[in-house]
């Protein structure tokens, strides 16, 4: 079963040596006191499944290109089905699974940030689902128009099947600039309207994101070992707003007051996480500390500076006043002075 699953594989290469390894590391996930399996065996099996069998499989073989671990680049001889899908364990989805899957992928449909792939299209019409375009969406998600919303269905299928990808990019300050790397994707996370990818430098594997509209394509790498996050990204982002990391800030504390036009909305829909409101003894007593605050809320939030949480506490204009701490404080206030000379000219 499980090189049968490797063998269907889309997404990676596996040589004769790859299938032995994956088979054994993922056998020794089932079974703790299992030995692996040799190459012989593998082979045998193959041999098996292609010829003596009942099932007859078409196998191709196909050289790649590989980089080893010492970044030298070769060649290896990969193998894989031949028919895109086939599988010796195929079987017919029930009923309720196509009616499931049916609703899943009206789902996805209206979802206009995610492209129409290619084997999307082909399960809608394999389940003989009507064009989603004839009807009228339920659900709606916003996007940047600007944004190339073909790398999100290639991006999230390089994350899924965990392919190391070349990435090409450019900075806005140089818009015809090529530059690429190689990058291990493991997120995507959509901020304020516009879609990153966090992932992991191939060089020194530091954790870097890419806005999508600075990415101009991406080509898989199927060849390339993938390696897996050594921390937990979404933990990673508890304590920011929006994505970007700065390691050597410290997590603040920050205390603000929303007036009363802003403080329902700011209690409905969080700066961030973390936001507490103040009430009781502490409330009477920042309000001592701050007699010219009439009304309003004070609220707390734990997190990192970074340049999205100085937009997003500006944002409110006068209607939030950053308390504490004075870092965070003396930068809201040379943002507004920078605002009022820019109007001033």
């Amino acid at each position: 079963m499980i090189l049968d699953e490797l063998l269907s594989n889309r997404y990676h290469d596996y040589s004769l040596d790859d299938l032995t390894e994956e088979v054994s590391r993922r056998l020794s996930e089932l079974y703790s006191d299992t030995k692996g399996v040799v190459r012989r065996t593998i082979e045998k099996d193959i041999d098996y499944i292609e010829n003596e069998g009942p099932f007859m499989a078409e196998i191709e073989r196909k050289w790649v290109p590989y980089v080893n671990s010492h970044g030298k680049t070769s060649q290896k001889k990969c193998l894989r089905y031949k028919e895109p899908g086939f599988s010796i364990f195929k079987k017919e989805l029930s009923e309720d699974e196509k009616y499931l899957l049916r609703e899943a992928l009206s789902l996805l449909g209206q979802f206009d940030g995610l492209p129409n792939l290619e084997a999307l299209e082909q399960l809608r019409q394999s389940l003989q689902m009507p064009d989603a375009t004839c009807q009228n969406p339920i659900i709606s998600f916003t996007k940047n128009p600007l944004e190339n919303s073909n790398l999100l269905g290639e991006l999230f299928t390089a994350i899924s099947q965990k392919l190391v990808i070349e990435l090409h990019y450019h900075i806005f300050a140089a818009p015809n600039d090529d530059r690429q790397i190689n990058f291990h994707p493991y997120l995507l996370k959509e901020y304020n309207r516009r879609w990153f990818v966090i992932g992991a430098a191939d060089t020194d594997g530091k954790i870097l994101n890419f806005s999508l509209d600075r990415i101009d394509k991406i080509v898989p790498l199927t060849a390339h070992d993938y390696i897996e996050p050594n921390e937990d990204l979404l933990e990673r982002f508890e304590d920011i707003i929006g994505v970007t990391y700065l390691d050597e800030s410290p997590i603040y504390q920050i205390i603000f007051w929303a007036d009363d036009k802003e403080k329902d909305y700011i209690k409905t829909k969080p700066i961030h996480e973390s936001q507490r409101n103040f009430t009781g003894e502490s409330e009477e007593r920042l309000r001592k500390e701050n007699p010219s605050l009439k009304g309003g809320s004070f609220f707390r939030i734990d997190c990192k500076y970074n340049y999205e949480l100085i937009r997003e506490l500006t944002s409110f204009g006068n209607g939030v006043i950053v308390l504490a701490p004075l870092e965070i404080r003396e930068e809201i206030i040379k943002r507004v002075k920078d605002m009022a000379v820019s109007y001033n000219c």
